[in-house]
């Protein structure tokens, strides 16, 4: 089994075909095609489900992708740490940032960092949760913001924890609640991040516990929209107090959220047990630091 097919099949899985794959490694469709079928031969199993829309794996395609992962993220982990061993004094830290209270909590250490380590090479993305793991797991970047919990998989290192409101019209019947149940909203229309970002997980996994599924009208990106749309009253939406309070020029009124379970708990994540490059500890020991 060759780590080439094995990245093929991967990327197949990733951009859900062939011609996308292709693209990512900068080889032909018909040489990814190759290597899928190669390491089929090789497994004695089909990987993929070919039919129907779309191209999806099947349950020996999930077990052999996420081992995959593993096996490509410990071969990426090989190469630094040799690269390392062989005196490169620049380095690169790979992060994975979310949308939600990234510039509040990370900004002022980004300069700090900058200042103590100008040869360091940044490089950030930008992503939700579920997306933003992915990467991490296959090792494209060596840490991310995640909101805690995380899977055991992963070492973690706390940054900030926030309580979360709910933000609502200046009409709305609970707006000058000192604070607010998700049982009181359950007749409110409810607006949310698009799917990916773990607040909305916090948020409706608390509905569920209180017996209710929400009517959810809509879904943005753009925390700035989605608080102007609170704030015009067509539902109520949810953000960390900090980022919250960040908007108070704004319509919408915010009330602290009492559910059990909602608290919102932002960390810097890694794999744990994987190599971590000159650049990312001193980056972890920034945050401890501060």
């Amino acid at each position: 089994m060759e780590l080439r097919t094995l990245r093929a099949f991967v990327e197949v899985v990733r951009n859900g075909g062939f011609s996308h794959a292709a693209k990512v490694v900068f080889v032909t469709q018909s040489t990814i095609s190759k290597a899928v079928k190669q390491l089929e031969d090789e497994l004695g199993l089909p990987l993929l489900d070919r039919l129907g829309p779309g191209i999806k794996p099947t349950a020996a395609g999930e077990i052999v992708y996420r081992r995959a992962l593993r096996l490509l993220a410990e071969r990426d982990d090989l190469a630094a740490e040799l690269t390392d061993l062989k005196g490169l004094k620049r380095g690169t830290l790979r992060l994975g940032l979310p949308p939600i209270g990234s510039s509040t909590l990370f900004a002022p250490l980004f300069t700090i960092y900058r200042q103590r380590h100008p040869d360091i090479e940044m490089r950030l993305v930008e992503h939700g949760s579920d997306r933003l793991q992915e990467l991490l797991a296959a090792g494209d970047i060596e840490f991310a913001g995640l909101l805690l919990p995380v899977p055991d998989e992963f070492a973690s290192q706390l940054v900030r924890r926030e309580p979360v409101v709910a933000m609502l019209a200046a009409d709305h019947p609970a707006s000058g609640w000192p604070s607010v149940r998700l049982r009181d909203l359950r007749d409110t229309p409810f607006i949310l991040f698009d799917a990916g970002f773990a607040l909305n997980r916090i948020i409706l996994d608390a509905c569920r516990r209180e017996g209710f599924e929400p009517n959810v009208v809509a879904r943005s990106s753009q925390i700035d929209f989605i608080a102007q749309l609170a704030g015009a009253g067509l539902g109520v939406a949810f953000l960390p107090r900090m980022i919250a309070m960040e908007r108070a020029q704004m319509p919408f009124r915010p009330v602290l959220l009492e559910d059990p379970g909602t608290e919102w708990a932002m960390a810097m994540v890694w794999r744990r047990g994987a190599y971590m490059s000159p650049a990312g500890a001193a980056w972890l020991a920034l945050l401890r630091e501060a």
